[in-house]
């Protein structure tokens, strides 16, 4: 796979936060990575598209997708080094992935389906659409929100992806992150202490 597109090897347990827009993703990466005392990888393609939406009022564009995910994986392979134990990704490549087949009648480029597929997370938080809709210059599809978030979760089950559904308050979502985040932490510690004593 290509290099750009690709995760480089490190130690630590991945977490990502995946699901449609405007579902609290980026405020329980914030609060996650607060939590464990670390840091998150946020979402590149925000301040990729408002920059463009700011310079030619112009939305995302098919050509915009693969610097996005070369944007994103350079974004999560610099943050990953500078994490403790836990980096909470706020999105991924198969999120840029379902897009892509979402908004262009299905068509995804060959390089981000394959990195999409191959990159490896130890959990997927996939946000409900029980949060208030909030507008702003990118988010356009209000009413399509359950199509877009079966979508989401289709993909996850497709590439047989380990997630949890995330609904509730603020509070309840931290609660069942941080309770699914330690058990993936304490079997990597029992593990680790296990291949100490061998």
């Amino acid at each position: 796979m290509e290099k750009e597109f690709t995760q480089e090897p490190i130690n630590i347990v991945k977490i990502v936060l995946f699901g449609p827009e405007s579902t609290g993703k980026t405020t329980l990466s914030r609060h996650l990575a607060r939590y464990y005392n670390t840091v998150w990888a946020p979402e590149f393609a925000r301040d990729y598209l408002q920059e463009k939406w700011n310079n030619e009022r112009k939305i995302c564009e098919k050509e915009d997708l693969l610097p996005i995910a070369i944007g994103q994986m350079k974004l999560e392979n610099e943050l990953a080094k500078k994490a403790d134990k836990v980096l909470i990704c706020d999105t991924d490549l198969l999120e840029t992935k379902v897009y892509s087949e979402e908004f262009y009648d299905g068509y995804v480029d060959d390089k981000l389906n394959k990195a999409a597929k191959e990159n490896k997370y130890d959990l997927y938080l996939l946000t409900y659409i029980d949060t208030p809709w909030e507008a702003d210059d990118l988010r356009d599809r209000p009413e399509q929100r359950l199509e877009m978030f079966t979508a989401f979760e289709n993909a996850l089950k497709k590439y047989n992806k380990n997630y949890i559904l995330l609904k509730g308050s603020k509070e309840a979502r931290l609660k069942d992150a941080t309770k699914a985040i330690d058990k993936i932490l304490k079997n990597k510690e029992n593990l680790h202490s296990f291949s100490e004593a061998l």
